[in-house]
């Protein structure tokens, strides 16, 4: 037996359409999500905003005039915060601007960029490396998988000092040293 429903509940549920629910029209969302091993929905919204706001700032910057010295500034600055960023391949246009979308933002993610450096074979695996603290980039030990790793902290991504996997990855290429690992 289901107890009767509290005037509150009710009104509620008249709010609620069970038929057409929204969180059915996200394939693409879920594939995103699960493409790049998001764990949270927010972090893809986050990223679902920041790209559209990207997208119209482009699009204000190109109604201005083409002579104008605000226009040519604020297209260069632009242009080379999401080029210093990653998300944009060159420095050519604003029409590169259009492609910014959440997936550019999870490309830059720390896990897939230790995969693309081949420190893990996957995203799965380098979210576990990560989340156990074994990757740091410059001197910081990073613990969150959603670290967003720019084009000049890519060069500085690599294995914590004291990390396990790291005297197996040096012992295999016959690379350990003693002295620097401890015995």
């Amino acid at each position: 037996m289901v107890r009767k429903l509290k005037y509150h509940e009710q009104k509620l549920l008249k709010k609620v359409d069970f038929i057409n629910w929204e969180v059915d029209n996200n394939i693409h969302e879920v594939k995103v999500l699960r493409k790049y091993h998001l764990n949270r929905r927010e972090d893809y919204t986050i990223y679902n905003k920041l790209s559209r706001s990207v997208r119209e700032l482009a699009r204000k910057v190109t109604e201005l005039d083409e002579k104008d010295p605000f226009r040519v500034q604020s297209t260069t600055r632009l242009l080379e915060k999401l080029y210093a960023m990653g998300l944009i391949p060159t420095r050519q246009g604003l029409q590169l601007c259009d492609t910014v979308s959440a997936s550019s933002f999870c490309r830059r993610r720390l896990p897939t960029i230790v995969v693309k450096l081949r420190m893990a074979q996957n995203l799965k695996t380098a979210i576990v490396f990560i989340e156990q603290g074994h990757i740091r980039v410059g001197p910081e030990v990073v613990t969150d998988p959603a670290f967003l790793v720019t084009r000049n902290m890519e060069d500085f991504v690599t294995w914590v000092d004291s990390s396990k996997i790291k005297k197996h990855v040096m012992e295999y290429n016959e690379e350990r040293d003693d002295f620097d690992l401890g015995v």
